[in-house]
């Protein structure tokens, strides 16, 4: 098993719940109001006057062989607005409870 940690901007959050909807994932913790900067030259997101948006991240866990499935429809969703980004991370999950 992996989780898989998705990190995107809160204006994307209906988008990735859909996404894990269409892939029939349906356990998943939400963060609202996460703050950041991309490694990648990505702009700060802080929820401030200055750097005014936020951040939501997805947490979940799946089957070794769901990873790549939701890895491509997660670049698909970058790729669709570079401006806003999208970024997944994934560990490996040596037991659960």
């Amino acid at each position: 098993m992996k989780a898989v940690f998705i990190v995107f901007n809160q204006a994307n959050t209906e988008r990735v719940e859909f996404l894990l909807d269409e892939l029939k994932i349906s356990g998943f913790t939400l963060f609202e109001e996460v703050q950041g900067r991309g490694t990648n030259g990505g702009e700060p997101r802080r929820g401030t006057h200055a750097w005014p948006e936020m951040n939501s991240a997805v947490i979940t866990v799946v089957d070794d062989d769901r990873v790549a499935e939701l890895l491509d429809v997660v670049k698909r969703l970058d790729i669709r607005n570079k401006a806003i980004g999208v970024r997944a991370f994934v560990w490996n999950i040596e037991q659960t409870v």
